[in-house]
């Protein structure tokens, strides 16, 4: 038995002499991968979420599907808790959801930590603004402090919101807000049918590449932007020029601060670390791909790309924030309960 045992062995020892060396196994991503969208069809979240889709799988092993879903709902935070809590954590899931969905859990308006999503990037950053119909007797930032006018909004912790109540609270503008808007596609439409005068907190780059014809219409108007550095592409004043007392710069950069991380692309908590590693690699390679910034410049769509790792970076800077400010925030945005 021994000896029959040893024979065995060493046969099995020549055989591998004469194999080729191992390799080591990449892990390989889902032959499909679905794509949740926080906002309905039509508005920006879906326009650069749908080029992603149509490009970032032959960056990857295997070529996957990529497969959009739209998932709207209280200013992209469905999505954000069904990604956290409810996708497979294989790969196969990501998405993209406000910017201001991951601080919601700072305010006391999420149950996630924003921390743990696995976070894979975003195409570009974003400065937001304010405008209104040509229609409405709200033509500039002094006709928002003075005349009574109605905004649209999408939910609590959405950025339309939350700009919308900051700039009341803050400044004393004279907003009423109608929230509960599926998406800036539907605001658009109440803005054109004359329900609301506007809407503040929407992106430039929205406007810029699907809205683009009521600008060249002229049945919009852009009256302010709001960034933590003000964007010399529009000629419309900062709503940090108007900050005076150290409590609006303090909120308003806090507010403004995720406004660099765009419209952020992140898995569930808890993805492999080499899933991971595949997904913001391919992710990166993507968005430097000429085809996908030929398909993204069709569309006008800005590609000012920020890596998974830079969003990891400024959320735990944010995490950091003391609690006293964190209030303020809450009750000044609307996420305070």
């Amino acid at each position: 038995m021994h000896r029959h045992f040893t024979v065995a062995a060493l046969a099995a020892s020549l055989l591998a002499l004469h194999m080729p060396a191992a390799r080591a196994v990449e892990p390989a991503p889902a032959k499909e991968i679905g794509v949740i969208i926080g906002y309905g069809v039509g508005g920006g979240y879906d326009a650069y979420a749908r080029l992603l889709s149509r490009h970032m799988g032959k960056h990857l092993p295997g070529e996957p599907v990529f497969l959009p879903q739209n998932m709207p709902g209280a200013g992209s935070l469905k999505a954000a808790n069904y990604i956290f809590s409810v996708a497979p954590r294989d790969g196969s899931v990501m998405g993209t959801f406000a910017q201001q969905a991951a601080v919601a859990p700072l305010l006391g308006d999420a149950g996630y930590d924003s921390r743990k999503f696995s976070w894979i990037g975003s195409i570009s950053g974003e400065t937001t603004v304010c405008l209104t119909s040509t229609k409405s007797p709200i033509a500039t930032w002094d006709d928002m402090l003075t005349k009574d006018h109605v905004f649209g909004g999408e939910g609590r912790g959405s950025d339309v919101d939350t700009m919308a109540i900051a700039l009341q609270k803050l400044f004393g503008t004279k907003t009423k807000l109608v929230t509960g808007y599926p998406g800036t596609s539907e605001m658009f439409l109440a803005v054109e049918r004359g329900e609301i005068d506007g809407l503040c907190g929407v992106s430039l780059s929205s406007v810029r590449s699907r809205f683009s014809q009521l600008l060249d219409e002229g049945k919009i108007r852009i009256i302010l932007q709001a960034g933590l550095e003000k964007d010399p592409s529009i000629d419309v004043p900062n709503v940090m020029d108007f900050a005076k007392t150290d409590e609006q710069k303090r909120l308003l950069a806090f507010i403004l601060g995720p406004n660099v991380m765009g419209r952020p692309y992140a898995a569930p908590p808890g993805v492999p670390p080499e899933t991971l590693a595949l997904l913001r690699k391919a992710f990166d390679e993507t968005v430097k791909d000429p085809e996908f910034l030929a398909d993204a410049a069709k569309q006008k769509l800005d590609v000012r790309p920020i890596t998974g790792q830079r969003i990891e970076q400024l959320l735990d800077q944010l995490y950091t924030t003391p609690k006293a400010l964190l209030d303020e925030v809450a009750e000044i945005s609307g996420a305070a309960k």
